[in-house]
């Protein structure tokens, strides 16, 4: 694995490596103050009083289970730009966990447990100061480091008049991520009308689900821009290469599903020295940026698109 791609997953897993070993902490230090029955759930009227119980151990169990669940899901899809992302999730979901614990101890009848909205305000602090300390980490990852390889310049190309202007587009879909995203959804849908804490079980479909849709058709476009990958219906979330940064384009056949391919799945992936958008198996549009790096996104008719951005970048004097 390339050492700023590990960099990256490390910095993203650490604020929730923090907030576990926090949290199991406060259940040492407080085990003789909690409940064998802990309120968890609050109704959002009578100032928050609580409706719903759970036992001292399956609720750790379910804590700590959260906290890695929304740990391998950020050190997997993480990018250097969204670090402060990994630090705001893991500040807010471990803020509200331990504010739980607080709120039930010494509780005689748990059904006396109140936990005000001032939790929530909590939380939200903590997560905003967390998300500065991980964006001031992205100073720590360098954009990339292969800068100075040889560009690639033996892929296709398309025959252009000097005065003619060219575009190429095309929306391509994915049964298997819009399947992914509907059943990630399925539970959040009806848990978000929860009161928290037990709306804080939706957040891993939402982190799935709501990304797995977004990318389960897109829209590729090759234009004077560079090369554009955008939902078909939404115009962000959107990757662009612009033409200035490409060194040079080409086509590979690509299986998905299998292991032993570059990607090994579907999605938003990262390996090493390369991203992509893998949707289905087949042809793939690959750019080589002048850093080194590669872009992939798996969209039919390939081809015309490499050979359309070659000649774009080369008339803009990068190839």
């Amino acid at each position: 694995m390339h050492r700023a791609t590990l960099r990256v997953r490390n910095f993203a897993a650490l604020p929730f490596d923090l907030t576990i070993v926090t949290y199991l902490i406060l259940l040492t230090v407080w085990d003789d103050r909690i409940p064998d029955t802990l309120a968890t759930h609050f109704g959002g009227g009578d100032g928050g009083r609580a409706d719903g119980f759970t036992g001292r151990v399956a609720f750790a169990g379910i804590s700590v289970g959260l906290l890695l669940v929304l740990r391998t899901g950020w050190r997997v899809l993480v990018r250097r730009t969204a670090l402060w992302g990994a630090w705001a999730t893991a500040g807010f979901a471990g803020t509200l966990l331990v504010l739980v614990l607080r709120d039930n101890l010494d509780a005689v009848d748990p059904a006396r447990v109140t936990s005000p909205l001032t939790n929530l305000a909590v939380a939200a602090a903590v997560a905003a100061v967390l998300a500065l300390v991980g964006w001031g980490l992205t100073l720590l990852v360098p954009p990339g480091d292969l800068a100075g390889l040889p560009a690639e310049t033996d892929g296709p190309r398309l025959a252009l008049g000097a005065s003619e202007v060219a575009g190429w587009t095309r929306a391509t879909a994915s049964l298997p991520m819009t399947l992914i995203g509907v059943i990630a959804l399925a539970v959040p849908v009806g848990l978000v009308r929860e009161p928290w804490p037990d709306a804080l079980l939706a957040l891993p479909g939402l982190v799935i689900g709501v990304p797995s849709l977004a990318l389960a058709r897109i829209r590729v476009t090759v234009d004077r821009r560079g090369v554009t990958v955008r939902p078909s219906l939404f115009s962000w979330p959107r990757v662009r290469v612009p033409l200035d940064e490409v060194a040079g384009a080409s086509v590979r056949e690509l299986d998905i599903p299998a292991v032993h391919t570059d990607f090994g799945g579907w999605g938003y992936r990262v390996r090493g020295d390369r991203t992509g958008i893998m949707l289905h198996s087949g042809e793939a549009l690959v750019v080589r940026r002048n850093s080194g790096r590669e872009f992939v996104v798996t969209v039919p008719d390939a081809h015309t698109a490499a050979a359309l951005l070659n000649t774009l970048a080369e008339r803009h004097g990068k190839v």
